[in-house]
């Protein structure tokens, strides 16, 4: 990974033609370089012209975008900054897709929201979500539900009190796993 994110400084002005090009690579390594280069550039535009062709490249290639580590290190950095004070029709649409990995995208983009103190999107998504029945998905919004704790204890807790019960054991785990441990067990036993 060093040499991934210092190979993305380097190449950090490689126009985003080219970017898209070495997304479409079957091979992972390539693809995580193409995004860490994505994010360089977004955070690097200075217009909101340019942060937008970003984002739109990057929903246009989103099939490419397909693991785990790929999503996480890029859809906040672009999609959740690219919408944070925007309409988020986008992100529930991606919430309902048929692919993992864009639902992924979906939740993992709220995490910037909830550094910005904007909570609603991510709960809401969370409960789009809260049966969906892939692990993956549950760990994600499982670490989202957590980060948004950190900003809002009583807004998790709200949230958890409607649902826990009924959320998958790893979204739960993930959710309450810095709570103390006598809170973390009630949730756990059912006796919340």
């Amino acid at each position: 990974m060093p040499d991934i994110r210092k190979a993305a400084k380097a190449y950090r002005d490689l126009p985003l033609k080219e970017s898209i090009k070495l997304l479409k690579s079957p091979i992972h390594e390539e693809r995580l370089l193409a995004l860490l280069i994505m994010v360089l550039k977004f955070q690097k535009a200075q217009t909101e012209a340019q942060k937008k062709t970003v984002y739109k490249s990057y929903l246009a290639n989103i099939k490419h975008i397909n693991n785990w580590d790929l999503v996480d290190l890029s859809s906040h950095e672009i999609v959740g900054s690219f919408l944070l004070n925007k309409s988020k029709k986008e992100l529930y649409d991606l919430s309902k897709s048929k692919s993992l990995w864009e639902r992924r995208i979906s939740i993992v983009s709220t995490y910037r929201f909830i550094r910005n103190g904007q909570l609603k999107d991510t709960l809401k998504i969370a409960m789009i979500l809260l049966k969906d029945s892939h692990d993956l998905i549950h760990k994600a919004v499982g670490w989202m539900l957590r980060e948004a704790g950190k900003r809002d204890l009583g807004a998790l807790e709200s949230f958890l009190k409607s649902c826990y019960k009924s959320m998958p054991r790893t979204m739960l785990r993930y959710s309450i796993e810095k709570f103390p441990e006598k809170k973390r067990l009630a949730y756990l036993n059912g006796e919340v």
